[in-house]
């Protein structure tokens, strides 16, 4: 594969950055520092007003003490203004105790009895003082002779509860605004020290982000994103990906093609997208190797799986189903081949014998020796098709017949066996034969008296198939794992894997909702029963049957129990 797009990894150009850990730290600084000035501004612009709010009150509280002094009110209707007199003794007293920018005294005219600037006592104040001397309580910020400060100012009551004059208390506004100053350079540390905080943090997410990127830049990303998805439904391999939970995360259009699912898998389990069985245990994992053999419906399938980092895992498959085919019919040929030696063996030897009954003029024995080779090969093949009406599957039991002959094991039909030419599905059922005469005559081949019987019968549309041979037999326990894909106990052949002959078998018996089973023969061997429903098309009017056709009501019986050999192909 090639090396992945270096488009962000040229010259050092100027301007926005190319690599996925420059952008995303850049941005995750710029949104921390404007959420940082976002915050600081918030706080601050409340901060402004709040101690405005306070100093105005403060003001207000301070003139409402002054105003509620009684000397104060006695001496503003008694004396005249003086910058000796009691009313300015008085509020100077309260000003320097509460650090007062001033405290103003005046009468209902306006005129000052009172000013930190003696020289202003007796003029009219520079503020409008109507609300006050209406006898209202005012908070306000406004400039007058001293300058901008925060004013409080309260009426002043007389004995009978008039109004007599106000008091007016300022705050300087400076000392307002220093506070404010005085507040920012901590709440700009705070600030300092929560983006120096959000800055390592982003740059540890960032080069964490950088190392699983592998540094690329967004546009490499795409890229390689785009040709994924081109190589991935391009290829003419099936390839699922799965993530550490064992959901589906990705298949691609041949992995879809050869399970038979759809993209509608994605994000599900394999035992939800393929059921129970060995194609779900291989994908998974259970199984473990190389080259594992399944088979999904009619396919056979090689698959290998290699784990990710993320617990995960990324499984091939690769469709075997045609090679399986030409090994099988490599099989057939070669086993016709061995049958045409032993036939032309057989034949060579037969004819020395000919020539020499002839050269010693045995006339009459020549003639009974070829009426007897003749008569036992048609023999043979009239007795097979007698019983079995279907040309492809009689051909194939004359054709075994001679092979197995050759391999010093005899096969023959199980009495009443019967198969009419009915077949739905001739090949499927040459198949299935085919296999368990092969695993049979494996089995049975170098044991003493070795033999094959072959039995075929109906009930109604079902075809019942028995196959029984003298061998070794199978196992109790491994009744059930000797139809798994991939289950032998032969060499590995020329052309590839073992292991597919009988779960292909039980595929062609489930299929058409049938069943395969296995158990021990009398006497020693094994038997395999194949039940196919519904295998035998709708019955027609039959002629009237010939002689030496075996006929009955229910059709001859089948062997005694299910069987097989105790291999598989």
């Amino acid at each position: 594969m090639n090396a992945p797009p270096t488009s962000g990894r040229g010259p050092r150009r100027f301007g926005w950055p190319q690599r996925v850990f420059s952008q995303v730290l850049l941005m995750q600084l710029a949104i921390i520092t404007g959420v940082i000035v976002l915050v600081t501004g918030l706080f601050l612009a409340p901060l402004g007003e709040q101690l405005d709010d306070q100093a105005m009150r403060r003001a207000l509280a301070i003139a409402q003490s002054t105003a509620a002094q009684p000397e104060i009110v006695r001496d503003l209707s008694g004396t005249d203004p003086s910058d000796r007199g009691p009313v300015q003794s008085a509020a100077e007293r309260v000003r320097r105790a509460t650090g007062a920018e001033y405290v103003v005294v005046m009468d209902r005219r306006g005129v000052r009895w009172s000013h930190p600037e003696t020289d202003r006592i007796g003029a009219v104040v520079s503020t409008d003082p109507g609300e006050a001397l209406r006898g209202r309580e005012v908070m306000e910020i406004d400039s007058g002779t001293l300058g901008r400060s925060a004013r409080g100012k309260v009426p002043l009551f007389g004995p009978s509860g008039e109004v007599i004059g106000a008091v007016s208390v300022g705050i300087e506004y400076d000392s307002v605004r220093a506070r404010l100053l005085g507040a920012i350079p901590g709440l700009l540390a705070y600030a300092g020290g929560a983006l120096a905080v959000g800055a390592l943090a982003a740059y540890l997410i960032s080069r964490r982000l950088q190392r699983q990127t592998h540094d690329l830049a967004f546009s490499d990303i795409s890229a390689l994103l785009t040709e994924r998805e081109a190589m991935l439904h391009g290829i003419r391999e099936g390839v699922v990906a799965l993530d550490g939970a064992g959901r589906v995360r990705l298949l691609n259009d041949e992995a879809q093609r050869l399970l038979g699912v759809g993209p509608e898998a994605a994000g599900r389990t394999l035992e939800e997208v393929l059921g129970e069985g060995r194609t779900a245990d291989v994908l998974a994992g259970r199984v473990v190797g190389d080259d594992l053999l399944a088979v999904r419906g009619s396919r056979v399938l090689l698959a290998n799986r290699m784990p990710t980092d993320d617990g995960g895992a990324v499984v091939t498959l690769r469709d075997r189903t045609e090679l399986e085919h030409l090994g099988r019919e490599l099989d057939s040929t070669t086993g016709l081949i061995d049958a045409l030696r032993a036939q032309d063996h057989e034949h060579a030897n037969r004819l020395h014998t000919l020539l020499g009954l002839l050269e010693l003029e045995m006339h009459e024995d020549a003639m009974e020796f070829v009426t007897e080779v003749v008569g036992v090969h048609r023999a043979t093949a009239e007795q097979v098709t007698e019983k079995v009406h279907d040309p492809l599957l009689a051909a194939l039991l004359v054709g075994k017949t001679t092979v197995a002959a050759e391999r010093g094991v005899a096969l023959r039909l199980a009495p009443g066996t019967l198969l009419p030419d009915r077949v739905v599905d001739p090949r499927g059922l040459v198949t299935v034969v085919g296999n368990l005469v092969d695993n049979a005559t494996d089995a049975a081949a170098g044991s003493d008296a070795a033999r094959i019987e072959v039995g075929l019968r109906t009930e109604g549309r079902t075809v019942i198939l028995g196959v029984r041979d003298s061998g070794p037999g199978v196992p109790r326990e491994q009744h059930a794992s000797i139809f798994t894909e991939g289950w032998s106990t032969k060499d590995l052949p020329a052309h590839g894997k073992r292991g597919l002959g009988l779960a292909l078998v039980r595929r062609l018996a489930e299929r058409q909702g049938g069943r395969v089973t296995v158990s021990a023969a009398d006497g020693g061997g094994a038997v395999f029963t194949v039940v196919l429903p519904d295998a035998l098309a709708e019955s027609a009017p039959e002629p009237e049957p010939g002689p030496g056709t075996v006929t009955g009501a229910d059709g001859p019986p089948p062997p005694e129990r299910p069987a097989t050999t105790g291999e598989q192909r």
